[in-house]
């Protein structure tokens, strides 16, 4: 997936002409995240490997938008709430809740799930059918609902 690689670059570029400096940091620190992985892994980073990279980026960011929300620091969150939307400008369109709810109900059928004790098969064919377009935490939340 260079053609990631390729749009970072060419989106970095913009963003120092355009003196936008929160999109010039969150390139710049997706840019040294997916180099960073790809040393620790020892090879070329497939497209699944750097999805999950950014989306790894785009929870940090979710996390600490709910930390800086609870504690009272509006100023940070909203900061965290800037930069997240510039990373998810890299992740695919997310799935809506309808379409996942359909994919949850056909993996339950297709596995046969009937209760608590299959929520992990069902997540892990649900997460592989989603395929970076859904969060975890909104599969587990539908897939209990429905196996609950």
């Amino acid at each position: 997936m260079t053609s990631l690689i390729q749009q970072l670059e060419a989106d970095l570029k913009a963003a120092a002409v355009e003196r936008d400096n929160i999109r010039l940091n969150v390139v710049r620190l997706l840019k040294s995240a997916l180099k960073n992985f790809q040393i620790e892994a020892g090879h070329e980073l497939s497209p699944q490997e750097m999805l999950s990279v950014i989306q790894k980026e785009a929870k940090k960011r979710q996390d600490s938008i709910s930390a800086y929300t609870k504690a009272g620091r509006d100023d940070l969150a909203t900061e965290e709430q800037n930069e997240l939307k510039v990373i998810e400008a890299y992740l695919p369109e997310q799935l809506s809740d309808e379409e996942l709810s359909k994919i949850v109900d056909q993996v339950i059928r297709e596995t046969g799930a009937t209760g608590m004790a299959d929520m992990g098969k069902v997540i892990g064919a649900v997460v592989a059918q989603a395929d970076g377009r859904a969060d975890g935490g909104r599969i587990s939340g539908i897939v209990k609902s429905k196996l609950g």
